[in-house]
């Protein structure tokens, strides 16, 4: 397939690309064009997106870069709503390609849900997330025109060396200053980044896919589950915790929706697909970004 991607430059979006390419595929990154600008991308309308078999969107804001403020929440917003939305309105006119367009949202959509289990068919949830997720999503339904997939991928806590939450947490946890955060009761829906790449593979080749799509582990664990593991690949005491008080003193509502709550969701659309997972333990996931290894016999490929 020729594939053109949004956010190329971002940790999946990078992973993508190397995965992409070394299965054959044509992978073309996107440039953003200069703010204010009536193209999002320099050079992308219809005309060029024609080209394509697929679109894949990863682009925004990263959402723990800064405190949110009220302006850091809107530019968080804004730069998925409009990026989606502006490849959505090109996508809407072309005509025979792509066949597929692929938009990043989070599993931040189900909002604080503690430990119900979750699947594509829960309903939204509440807070900031899961607001913006609603909002990026309709954004890219836009798309919608008649032979067209569309597909809203909910992505979870991603977990890669290269970036994101396990590189920022890396260091304090080889310090020996690791603990859990707040009660530790909280869910985290995560996924290993060789099985988000794999499975985003498997999504554009799977006509039957469509729609809203989990992508996350079929093994979502607590707070203090992944603490655990993180010790033990580690080998390091995790005996420090960080109380919730102090949490929400430093970072305020995002300490709140990203660190002392969470949801329980699952991969219900994958798995039925028939996509099998090489990392499903977080044990197993941690050891093969940290170690390069594998803790026990059940991260391999099937």
């Amino acid at each position: 397939m020729k594939v053109a991607i949004a956010g190329a430059s971002g940790m999946i979006g990078q992973a993508l690309t190397d995965h992409l390419r070394s299965s054959g595929h044509t992978v073309v990154p996107l440039k953003r064009n200069a703010p204010g600008s009536s193209q999002v991308f320099l050079g992308v309308d219809e005309k060029y997106l024609s080209e394509f078999d697929a679109v894949v969107n990863l682009a925004g804001e990263n959402i723990a870069g800064r405190r949110w403020t009220e302006s850091q929440k809107k530019l968080i917003e804004e730069s998925r709503t409009s990026t989606a939305g502006y490849l959505a309105s090109c996508l809407s006119r072309t005509k025979g390609k792509p066949v597929v367009f692929i938009n990043a949202s989070a599993v931040g959509y189900y909002g604080n849900r503690g430990d119900q289990v979750l699947d594509e068919s829960s309903s939204v949830g509440e807070g900031f997330l899961a607001e913006t997720c609603k909002k990026w999503e309709s954004a890219a339904e836009q798309a919608c025109r008649e032979g067209l997939r569309i597909v809203k991928l909910r992505i979870g806590v991603v977990l890669g060396r290269n970036g994101g939450a396990l590189a920022k947490m890396l260091l304090p946890f080889q310090m020996g200053a690791g603990g859990i955060l707040g009660d530790g009761k909280q869910y985290m829906s995560w996924i290993a980044i060789e099985d988000a790449v794999r499975a985003i593979e498997f999504v554009l080749a799977n006509d039957s896919v469509s729609g809203a799509v989990n992508l996350v582990s079929p093994k979502p664990v607590t707070n203090s589950q992944f603490t655990s593991a993180m010790g033990k690949v580690l080998k390091r005491p995790v005996i420090l915790p960080a109380p919730a008080f102090a949490l929400k003193m430093i970072l305020g509502d995002m300490a709140k929706e990203m660190l002392l709550e969470g949801n329980r969701v699952l991969p219900k659309k994958l798995e039925s697909a028939g996509f099998k997972f090489m990392y499903p333990n977080v044990e197993d996931a941690l050891a093969r970004e940290i170690n390069g290894v594998s803790q026990t016999k059940t991260a391999q490929a099937f």
